[in-house]
């Protein structure tokens, strides 16, 4: 009875070190935490702004899929590509009631969104929610999965 349950205890203390590396490496659910990631946000609005596709390119995964509220998808390249066309001109990109959930090297950003400007001369204005999948590599977060749907 003594050696099965020595055994069960060596492969639990084995287990827990050979884990232990990756969840000392993952970042804490922390308020700085939440909050550097709700700035990666704000950043990334700004960034849509000012036409700006290499800061958003440094922030966004190499397998990077968006989902956009007309149900299109839309990879890296063309998503970058639509951040620089002259022809979407936006003048707001706001964020509000935003909440961060942290797993481990992943974080689930949802919140609501205001966006107006101009696309071909032709003015818009969208409210709606947004869903962003953050992975955390490297020491540093990217995302990898966006989605946003319009408020009717």
């Amino acid at each position: 009875m003594f050696r099965p349950m020595m055994v069960r205890f060596l492969v639990t203390v084995l287990i827990y070190a050979a884990w232990s590396p990756v969840y000392a490496q993952a970042p804490r659910a922390s308020t700085a935490n939440q909050a550097n990631l709700v700035a990666l946000e704000r950043i990334w609005g700004q960034a849509q702004i000012n036409h700006d596709a290499r800061t958003v390119a440094a922030m966004i995964g190499e397998r990077f899929v968006d989902t956009e509220y007309d149900g299109i998808t839309r990879n890296r390249g063309v998503f970058l590509a639509e951040i620089a066309n002259p022809d979407l001109i936006p003048t707001l990109m706001a964020i509000d009631n935003v909440t961060v959930e942290v797993y481990g090297n992943a974080a689930v950003i949802t919140g609501d969104y205001h966006a107006k400007g101009t696309y071909k001369n032709k003015a818009y204005e969208h409210f709606g929610r947004f869903t962003d999948t953050w992975v955390y590599e490297n020491g540093k977060w990217f995302c990898v999965a966006s989605h946003s749907s319009r408020k009717k």
